[in-house]
Order: C-alpha cells, then structure tokens, then sequence
C-alpha cells in the first residue's frame, strides 16, 4: 500500500541577488517527508539549512531572497506558485514552523499569552477565552513552569530557554500536519 507524501521538495533551488552578485543558498536539493516521518537536514552553518525551511513557507527575505527552479508539494499542492494569501492559509494550519532565535522572533510589546492566543484566534474558530485556556495547556506540554503567571509576562521576563520554549509553543498550537523546527533545541535551559 502506497502512502500519500505530505510533502515533496524536487530540485528546489533558491538564490539571493545582492549588489556583490548571485548567491545559490539553495541549489538542487530533493527530499520527501510522509506523514508520521522525522526528516533531519544536517550540514555545516550557511550550507542552506535554513534557507530550505524558509522556501518551503515562502518567508524569504524579499526582494532579494527568490524561489528560481523545483517544486515544493504540500499534500499535491506546489507552494512555489501560490501567492501570500493562498501561503497564509497554509502556514499554521498545514505547516508549523518553530524558528530559530526566539530574541527575533517574539514581539517584546505583547504578552505571551497575547502571542500564542493570536495564533489560535488566527487559525481556529474559538472564543477568546477558549484561545487563552488553550495556551495556557499548551505552556504546560512545553513544561513552562506556572503557565497561568507566566502567559502575562512579556518575553524579556523569561529566560532564553523559555523563551524558546515558548516558540515551540506557538508552532504547536495549532496541530498543523507538518512542523518544521530550524534548530529548536539551541536555546533551551
């Protein structure tokens, strides 16, 4: 019996163009992920780690960042052609993404709670309240110690290891079918 692929990577090639010239960050990678699997890409630091798993969600900086061959199939559907509102449909929902440094990535003028009830307001069909409680549950997987005190607090009153934490909150947050972590672990207490 055949499994459907959740998602597929054929020839994707990503380059950045600079005032210094062209940069293949991405040239000609291939991998396929089925439901269930863990996929690890392992490779030295600016090999293009990362530049993958922002091609996937269509995040690269712009203009410069540009998807310029290959496919990327989510579930048959190549996120390459699809425009930002066709992508935001899909970020949360289909694919997760737990980022990197959670300095950059957390606002610093919104709570926790703010951030992550936000995320599940955006992608599910729940109640204020309901997104506040799911957080909180969420907080507690993550193991954030007093989860309830802590969905109040803003980003600088945690440490960098619940910080991070935190991000991995959010990517889980709403189920999505596939999670991609872009080192998840480098911060953690």
């Amino acid at each position: 019996m055949d499994r459907e692929k959740l998602l597929e990577v054929r020839d994707l090639k990503t380059y950045f163009y600079t005032d210094d010239g062209i940069s293949k960050a991405v040239d000609g990678i291939d991998f396929e992920i089925y439901p269930g699997e863990i996929l690890g890409l392992v490779g030295e630091s600016g090999c293009g780690k990362s530049v993958t798993a922002f091609s996937i969600l269509q995040l690269l900086e712009k203009p410069a960042g540009k998807i310029v061959g290959g496919q990327i199939l989510f579930q048959g559907k190549d996120l390459a052609k699809l425009n930002q509102n066709e992508m935001m449909r899909i970020r949360g929902n289909g694919i997760s993404m737990i980022f990197q440094d959670p300095m950059t990535s957390l606002d610093p003028v919104f709570t926790i709670g703010k951030q992550i009830s936000e995320t599940i307001l955006l992608h599910k069909r729940v109640s204020k309240k309901e997104a506040i409680r799911q957080s909180i549950e969420i907080l507690q997987k993550v193991s954030i110690p007093l989860p309830e005190q802590r969905i109040n607090e803003y980003p600088h009153q945690l440490s960098g290891g619940m910080r991070q934490r935190v991000m991995i909150a959010i990517a889980l947050s709403c189920n999505s079918k596939l999670l991609i972590a872009d080192e998840p672990t480098t911060a953690l207490d």
